[in-house]
């Protein structure tokens, strides 16, 4: 199979009409978003959807999100749209949040990875609304990777792990957040953040007062738990050479990298830093700025690989804000292996 890359960044392109019955079709295509990019498939043909399962090598109880271009086209998918969902649609649609509410007969249960719910956003870039829009469904959407390697956040990235495999890729440039979305069950009493992303826990709690946060955001799933949102379960977003996240003061991460150095040791730092350690690095954004950190650590976990790296010592970023997204796609990265440094390091 030949993969086409179409690019552009006009969402009145006429390319995407092609991209759009591609879709239509059964096939599947690469898509940007916000976020990262996603590889599309009509979600309410079920052959088309394990298309993506297949081509990723997918488990296939990892559930799939669904996304829209247009509000309207939410209630059809879930049993009911409960007030509090409707108010963080208001704040917060279209951009990086993903809600899970019961399912629809609609959605079957190749989407839903068996599960009784499914997971719907409505994306903010122009370029995946126009896709949507063209295909006249919704997509079923996960990131446009090999599973369980890092997200792609340009077309290149999509076209090194899936080139061959897929139908088109839509080359929109680089993605603005860098990190998948935030994903939100509404399904219990009390919301539940399943995933950390671009809309954080700060900015959740200003409209739904109380927050739990599930933790798997934190920790590795319990065996044999169910996994009700994508990248809660397997280990995730991991480059082939072994991360291994060292938490400390940055005196106390150079004196450890120094310490154990050998032949293709790097370290994952901030643009800061760079100067001062002692084996090859791989920038991951500022210091404090987690903003630039979230648009480039899955850039900086591809870089680790390209450039022959065995071991990579990561700097923490901080669990607050945007902070705890990139910290948890960097314990997921290193399969939770997290050193604490003491002072003699």
């Amino acid at each position: 199979m030949k993969t086409i890359r179409i690019r552009t960044t006009d969402p009145a392109d006429e390319r995407l009409k092609e991209a759009g019955a591609l879709l239509r079709r059964g096939g599947l295509v690469a898509i940007p978003t916000e976020t990262v990019y996603g590889l599309a498939a009509n979600a309410f043909d079920e052959a088309a959807v394990r298309g993506i399962f297949r081509a990723k090598g997918r488990p296939a109880d990892n559930p799939l999100i669904v996304h829209i271009s247009d509000i309207a086209q939410w209630a059809p998918l879930v049993t009911a749209i409960p007030e509090r969902a409707k108010l963080l649609a208001e704040r917060f649609w279209p951009g990086p949040l993903t809600m899970i509410l019961p399912k629809s007969d609609l959605i079957g249960k190749v989407v839903s990875g068996g599960l009784a719910t499914v997971a719907v956003r409505f994306p903010s870039h122009p370029i995946a609304r126009a896709v949507i829009d063209a295909a006249g469904v919704p997509l079923a959407a996960p990131s446009a990777n090999t599973s369980g390697r890092p997200s792609p956040t340009n077309a290149s990235d999509v076209l090194e792990d899936l080139g061959g495999k897929i139908d088109a890729v839509v080359d929109a440039g680089p993605c603005s957040v860098g990190v998948e979305s935030t994903v939100l069950s509404l399904c219990g009493e009390t919301p539940r953040l399943l995933r950390p992303g671009g809309v954080t826990p700060e900015m959740l709690r200003e409209v739904l007062g109380e927050l739990e946060i599930d933790p798997a955001v934190y920790e590795n799933l319990r065996e044999g738990a169910v996994a009700a949102s994508p990248g809660m379960k397997y280990k995730h977003y991991a480059p082939r050479a072994k991360v291994v996240l060292l938490k400390g003061s940055f005196a106390q991460f150079c004196a450890y990298v120094a310490a154990h150095a050998e032949e293709g040791t790097f370290a994952l730092c901030f643009a800061e830093e760079a100067a001062a350690l002692p084996v090859p690095t791989v920038i991951y954004g500022s210091t404090n700025d987690s903003a630039t950190q979230a648009q480039h650590i899955f850039e900086a976990l591809r870089e680790v690989d390209r450039r022959g790296a065995k071991r990579v010592f990561a700097r923490l970023p901080a669990r607050d804000g945007l902070g705890l997204a990139v910290f948890n796609r960097l314990v997921r990265a290193a399969a939770f292996q997290i050193l604490t440094l003491e002072e003699d390091e």
